[in-house]
């Protein structure tokens, strides 16, 4: 039965992520973040699991990356379409006439491009998942942002509107320039070159791990400091933490 049980983590994150999608196309954004969350909470102990019961596999691998091509991928891709809809007055780059039913006629049918690129975070998150597949370096580390970490980023957005009541966050997050810049910025840091550290632990002494214990910390600090404005600055912290990390390592 052992070999069964990360898989079986896996597809609980596919589950999650079939939900969220659901929910973000319906434009119930904070149902769709509890769901990604467990999405992505199934995907890291998945590996742990496979990791501790000797199971990995490549079954395994590959499932892993299907899964997190839908919970990690087709979800951020959806609310950054949504989030850039928004900024032009509506909730859909589709929009069509009470005919288009009857009459099919071309057109009825209007289509806003804009909102479409927040799809490119989607089509940036499936090339990284396939050369990730394919890379065997990233066995202790990643190359370039790992696609749960870009989606906590994407969908931190829709959550900071709904709690964090900040008029100069909102019209920030609401200006379709900057949700043009993150897409572009997130597409780029998922298929990056920059080497960034992994929460894989060993064993647990901190000298080993000391980055990871820092970050962990900092991690706590900001987010009950901050809550969900803390997710975009977290993401900044591991990267910058990670380049530090790197310079360090050749500086010895």
């Amino acid at each position: 039965m052992n070999k069964y049980i990360p898989n079986a983590l896996t597809l609980l994150n596919l589950f999650c992520g079939c939900i969220a999608v659901i929910f973000a196309v319906n434009n119930h954004f904070v149902a769709a973040a509890l769901f990604v969350f467990l999405g992505i909470f199934f995907d890291f102990f998945d590996g742990f699991a496979a990791r501790k019961l000797n199971v990995q596999s490549e079954l395994g691998v590959q499932l892993d990356s299907l899964a997190d091509m839908v919970t990690s991928g087709v979800v951020p891709g959806i609310i950054m379409y949504k989030l850039l809809a928004l900024t032009l007055g509506s909730n859909e780059a589709f929009t069509a006439s009470s005919e288009w039913s009857e009459t099919m006629y071309w057109t009825s049918f209007k289509i806003s491009p804009l909102p479409l690129l927040g799809l490119c975070i989607t089509l940036a998150s499936a090339y990284r998942l396939a050369k990730f597949n394919i890379d065997e370096d990233q066995q202790t580390y990643f190359k370039g942002l790992p696609t749960p970490a870009n989606t906590l980023l994407i969908v931190s957005l829709p959550l900071i509107l709904e709690f964090q009541h900040s008029d100069l966050i909102n019209s920030i997050i609401v200006n379709k320039w900057f949700l043009i810049a993150l897409t572009a910025l997130s597409c780029y840091l998922l298929n990056s070159s920059i080497k960034l550290f992994a929460l894989k632990f060993k064993d647990w002494g901190f000298k080993a791990n000391a980055t990871r214990y820092i970050f962990i910390i900092l991690c706590v600090i900001l987010l009950i400091v901050l809550q969900f404005a803390a997710i975009p600055l977290i993401i900044l912290l591991y990267i910058s933490m990670s380049v530090l990390d790197n310079v360090a390592s050749k500086l010895k």
